[in-house]
């Protein structure tokens, strides 16, 4: 359609506006556009986007979106027609998942599709539900922290919740492809930034909330606010039934659930909740669990830990939220398979245990490592480290967590990013129980081997933080680098 009647169609009114022109797509990356292709210049603290308005035009771009006066001088000067909208607080992002959303007709209407927030679990909860959607003769989709993955296909996305330019481009692209129902992951940031927003969503899930993100939200009242957007605001977007699923072990999801108008599932371990779930038997690569929801199933499910029996739980009350039934939900969920990089197993012959695992905060590593100790290992030897340009504050707390739980903890880098790695592993070994045995080594690989180099047969190696990632982040680059691989390695 004509910009000028996609934009009537979002309801966005410009600042200002240079010509028309036929739009079929949209993209923030000038490298990707094609003929037909709205470009859209994304406010950024570090590149000016409207640089790339030129080389846009020389790919096919026929149009673009400008957040500055002088975007609409460059955009003229590179032939393309242009629209000027206001970057005053998040009225740019606003826009940008209105014009979206017309753009591609609100391609989640015509599939199901649950998003799952929380500090903790949701990477897993969200994998679960999309296997059990497949085990019931589903096509479904799930989008998050391990890319997008459908039916024949997988690949890493940018964001866990990418931004609504490109989601919206992976919906339209789910549509087509004949995904009837989605599960996502829905990041606070995401939520902040209204990269979701439009998005028509069935059900949502919350899974808890404990300390994450403070350097992007300040404050855990702040953090708490952006989650909640997924169940107070995102459900006026549609006129579908929304129905939320609340952790009411958590103090939070009992809270929100009293306070939600619609319909809710309630769900937990403990607690008078809707569905209740009892962990039977608990092993390293299996579980058994019983449900109660308006009766009572058991069911075998192909996953370790203790922790893992709340994030079935989870996915058990989202496929409740979006309509199934209790007796659905024994026959798909022993079809479930691991998630990569959480409590994943790295074979040897050695009779050591080494886990995988993606834990990155304070909370997620207690709970990880209590699923550890309950396996009744000899002894337990944990290497973690915290990322750089993230929450500081969390690095002592994640130290403590590891020490208190763990016979040898070995601290060392995970991504460090910007900041000096000694400086940030002489901040987490603060956080280091007094007399407890421990030792900092900041090359990451250097500190796999020590630890499983310290293992004997009946010790469990858990090496965690960074799970199902490939890679290393310093400074702005990303080095090749997987915990199992290097696990592995060690091993041999």
């Amino acid at each position: 359609m004509k910009l000028s009647d996609l934009l009537g169609k979002a309801g966005v009114t410009p600042l200002g506006s240079l010509g028309d022109a036929e739009i079929d797509s949209i993209s923030l990356d000038s490298r990707k556009v094609g003929p037909g292709t709205l470009f859209v210049c994304m406010p950024s603290r570090n590149s000016d986007s409207h640089s790339y308005l030129a080389s846009a035009a020389q790919n096919g771009a026929v149009a673009a979106i400008v957040y500055e006066v002088r975007g609409m001088g460059l955009a003229q000067k590179a032939g393309l027609a242009a629209v000027l909208l206001s970057n005053e607080g998040l009225d740019y992002n606003e826009a940008l998942w209105q014009i979206c959303r017309a753009l591609f007709d609100s391609p989640s209407r015509d599939m199901k599709v649950v998003g799952v927030t929380g500090t903790n679990g949701k990477t897993t909860t969200a994998w679960l539900i999309r296997d059990m959607l497949v085990a019931l003769g589903e096509r479904a989709a799930y989008l998050g922290t391990l890319g997008i993955q459908l039916p024949g296909e997988e690949r890493e996305l940018s964001n866990t919740t990418p931004f609504a330019v490109e989601l919206y481009s992976l919906l339209g692209e789910l549509r087509a492809k004949d995904v009837g129902a989605l599960a996502v992951e829905v990041s606070s940031h995401a939520l902040s930034e209204r990269r979701s927003d439009g998005v028509e969503f069935d059900a949502g899930v919350f899974t808890n909330l404990t300390q994450d993100h403070l350097d992007f939200h300040g404050t855990m009242e702040s953090y708490g606010r952006a989650k909640h957007r997924l169940f107070s605001q995102l459900p006026k977007q549609t006129e579908k039934r929304f129905v939320a699923a609340f952790n009411i072990d958590d103090p939070i999801g009992l809270r929100w659930s009293l306070e939600q108008d619609g319909p809710t599932v309630t769900y937990g371990l403990q607690g008078d909740a809707d569905l209740r779930g009892t962990a039977v038997q608990v092993k390293v690569d299996r579980i058994r669990m019983r449900l109660e929801y308006r009766g009572e199933i058991e069911v075998a499910i192909p996953l370790g830990g203790n922790f893992n029996v709340s994030n079935c739980l989870s996915a058990s009350a989202g496929m409740l939220a979006l309509g199934y039934d209790l007796g659905t939900i024994k026959e798909a969920l022993p079809q479930v398979r691991p998630v990569p990089g959480r409590f994943e197993a790295v074979p040897n012959n050695k009779g050591i245990g080494i886990l995988v695992d993606y834990a990155h905060t304070a909370d997620a590593l207690e709970k990880l490592l209590d699923s550890v100790r309950e396996l009744q290992p000899n002894r337990i030897v944990t290497v973690f480290g915290c990322g750089g340009d993230r929450d500081r504050t969390k690095r002592p707390k994640m130290a403590l967590a590891a020490s208190e739980r763990s016979d040898l903890t070995v601290v060392t880098s995970d991504n460090p990013r910007s900041e000096d790695p000694a400086e940030i592993l002489a901040e987490v070994t603060k956080g280091i129980v007094p007399g407890k045995e421990s030792v900092a080594i900041i090359d990451r690989r250097e500190a796999i081997e020590y630890a499983v180099r310290a293992a004997r047969p009946g010790d469990v190696v858990v090496i965690a933080g960074k799970g199902h990632e490939n890679y290393q982040i310093i400074g702005r680059t990303k080095y090749p680098m997987d915990d199992r691989l290097m696990a592995a390695e060690a091993l041999s």
